[in-house]
Order: structure tokens, then sequence, then C-alpha cells
């Protein structure tokens, strides 16, 4: 396999032995993992946001994440991960997610955040709302150390939603044209509290999550291959 960092035109690739302890263990997880035929009851869905200091993932980089289990149909607030990064300058998305360099002095350093999300993940399936930047911006990141790259399966609950709205689930005239999480939480009577921070917005998400897997289940959506099936229309722009 090619080195990530001679494709990016990079010297070397950063040395972190305990990431390179950590991907050998998320490796084994998909020794054995979720098939296709698995009931929905039984996945384990790991809802995940990350708050960034931009939008490219060649540039920026991941300021901080959050993520929450979804289980037998259930958010558990046991199993969930809160991890900062140190920040090395302030960017206009300072702004929006209100995490300052100043704040973040003590917080982890990139690896050592990314072993932590890989210990968490394990083979869950990552869930998330625009959740391609996320992946995007955590590729970036493990291409930094090497080759590897997440190799979870994943679902964007903005693409679901148009999934289910083209099959009928939500009734001829649904009435939701807004797919942004801020669009979702007003249609599912969801209250957005604690927007724009990581453990906040999965937190959100989960919650749009449950009542999407109702939905999909009256839709006939009962297996994990049924529910990962993506919208025939390319009309969602993963509106964050």
């Amino acid at each position: 396999m090619p080195d990530a960092a001679k494709m990016r035109g990079d010297t070397e690739t950063i040395e972190s032995p305990a990431l390179a302890s950590t991907l050998v263990a998320y490796r084994s997880a998909f020794e054995h993992s979720w098939s296709d035929d698995d009931d929905l009851e039984q996945v384990r869905f790991c809802v995940l946001d990350c708050e960034t200091t931009g939008l490219d993932p060649k540039r920026h980089r991941i300021v901080s994440m959050g993520a929450v289990a979804v289980t037998e149909g259930q958010i558990d607030l046991g199993d969930h991960l809160e991890v900062l990064l140190r920040v090395r300058f302030n960017t206009a998305a300072t702004l929006v997610h209100g995490i300052t360099r100043s704040e973040t002095q003590s917080a982890l350093e990139e690896s050592e955040a990314l072993s932590a999300l890989l210990r968490y993940l394990g083979d869950g399936v990552i869930v998330g709302h625009h959740i391609g930047h996320d992946l995007a911006m955590i590729d970036a990141a493990l291409a930094r150390y090497g080759d590897e790259r997440l190799r979870n399966r994943h679902l964007d609950t903005g693409q679901l939603t148009l999934a289910l709205i083209e099959e009928g689930a939500f009734g001829p005239e649904p009435g939701l044209e807004d797919l942004s999480l801020d669009g979702l939480c007003r249609f599912f009577g969801v209250v957005p509290h604690d927007r724009h921070t990581a453990p906040g917005d999965a937190f959100l998400t989960a919650l749009i999550l449950l009542r999407l897997l109702r939905v999909a289940a009256r839709s006939g959506r009962a297996t994990l291959a049924e529910l990962l099936r993506p919208p025939a229309s390319n009309a969602y722009r993963h509106s964050p």
C-alpha cells in the first residue's frame, strides 16, 4: 500500500507508538463484525460529532469530538466519549464552537485523541449528521501517522431522512424540507440544547436517530443493510 505521507507530499509520517498499538486492537475488532442481516436492535451505533478549525481536511484540524452510543433502541449515556484536543491557533470557527487556544493548553494531543476515539468506536456503526465531513477530518488526522483509515460502516441521518421521505414513510406531505440538524430538531420536536458543541450535537443526533429508527422500522427497514441503503435521489447536500 502506498505510504500516505508520501502521497500527501509530506517528508515523513509522525511516529506515535501508542496510536500504533491502538490501531492493532482496532483492526482486530473487524475480524468478526456486524453483518448485513443483523437486526438493528443488536447493533451498537456510535453517534459522533467533531468540531473543527474549518472545513478543509487538508488544512484544518479537529478541536473536539463527542459521541454517544445507541443500542437496543435506546441512548446509552454510560457509553459515551468526550475529547478535547490542543488548539494551536484560533480561527473563525472559534466563533461557532467557542473553543479557544487558551482553553486547550492541557488538552490531548492529536494522536492521543485518535487513540481514545478508536478505543471507543471499536467496530460500532458510526452515525452523524453531515458525517462525511467528520469522517474526512478523522481520516486526514490518521493519515498523518500512517496509512490507516476508519473502517467502520457509517450512516448519515440526513441521507436516511431523505430516503425515508422518498419511500413515503412520513406520509404523502411530510412538510420536511429542511434536512439540516436544526431542521430535523424542529420537525421531531427536539430542543437544540448545547448546539455546536461536539457532545451536544452528538446527543441531538442520537435523539434524531431514535426517531428515524422508529420510522424506518415502520417502513420495513429492519436490518443493517436495509438501514444503510442510500436514497435514490441526490437531493441531499449534507446540510450541517
